[in-house]
């Protein structure tokens, strides 16, 4: 998502871009990422969310009137709090710019429900397709052994040239495209069904391009992308999930379709090293939060640099 919002946002400035692609799995190629701003469970939006948000439902939209298919549904996001305590908390903690209700349960087990009418859900990998087609930038399949900061050598010998070179290779290409940092792997269920509104609590629960999703973020952290994918998804894990999923809403009934498994990475690295290099990498799980808007700001320094 990083690599492809970028190229585009190059490519819209006047800049002629190369995008390589290794091909390697992709935690952007999520079939259903959630659009919401109050992250986790403590009530609270990220610095630029909201921005970020905003940024991303504009760019959904520019690229489905320029005749991309980006299937999404910005229907709002429904986050049910357990109790008192985490109401109160969550009132304390919330922006007061978010747009947002508070609605009566309709579930036993949720004591209040907090309504984010901007947030909802949209294919990741639909969107980092359509972001990489309207670049039209040049791609070039390969593997990446070395950047500096105006050429990439690949696995092959060959060496790709530029003015500029931003890396954006997240958990697949740290080490050698970025600083180390926290892989984690999380996974999806794909399921024969989903609410209208997206749900979030612990995991989350969405309309998806076909049926919906259950998934979250859980495994504990790898040192690196090849252990935390190797993981995959583990019976005490689907456990976990499928105990968040039901607290959620009643799964009786569901039928799963199948499963994605992807790895983030963290801390964010942005902006240029010591070697001139340019990062935009490590955004975790608020790549279609703040992606976009993010790339906007890279390139917008690249071009002033």
């Amino acid at each position: 998502m990083a690599g492809a919002s970028v190229a585009y946002c190059a490519a819209q400035c006047g800049l002629t871009v190369t995008l390589l692609d290794a091909g390697s799995p992709r935690s952007s190629d999520v079939p259903a990422a959630l659009l919401n701003p109050v992250r986790g469970q403590s009530g609270s939006a990220p610095a630029q969310s909201l921005d970020g948000l905003r940024c991303t439902w504009a760019l959904i939209a520019e690229l489905e009137q320029a005749g991309f298919s980006v299937p999404h549904g910005q229907t709002g996001v429904l986050r049910p709090v357990p109790d008192a305590r985490t109401e109160r908390k969550w009132r304390a903690n919330l922006p007061g710019e978010l747009t947002h209700t508070w609605r009566d349960p309709e579930q036993p087990g949720w004591h209040r429900v907090l309504e984010i009418p901007e947030g909802g859900w949209v294919s990741g990998a639909a969107l980092v397709k359509a972001l990489k087609m309207a670049s039209g930038a040049a791609l070039v399949r390969g593997q990446a052994t070395a950047v500096t900061s105006s050429s990439v050598r690949l696995a092959t010998g060959e060496v790709l040239s530029a003015d500029l070179v931003v890396c954006c290779g997240g958990s697949a290409g740290a080490g050698t495209l970025s600083p180390a940092g926290t892989h984690r792997a999380g996974s999806l269920l794909l399921l024969d069904q989903a609410p209208i509104q997206p749900l979030s609590f612990g995991a989350y629960l969405s309309p998806g391009v076909v049926g919906g999703v259950l998934g979250a973020t859980y495994e504990a952290p790898a040192t690196s992308h090849a252990e935390a994918l190797a993981r995959g998804l583990p019976l005490r894990s689907l456990s976990w999930l499928l105990d968040k999923g039901s607290a959620l809403t009643p799964l009786s009934g569901t039928r799963i379709t199948g499963r994605w498994t992807g790895v983030r990475l963290s801390p964010l690295n942005f902006g240029p090293d010591e070697q001139g290099v340019w990062h935009l990498s490590g955004l975790g799980s608020k790549g279609f939060l703040l992606g976009p808007l993010l790339a906007r700001a890279l390139v917008e320094s690249l071009l002033t640099a």
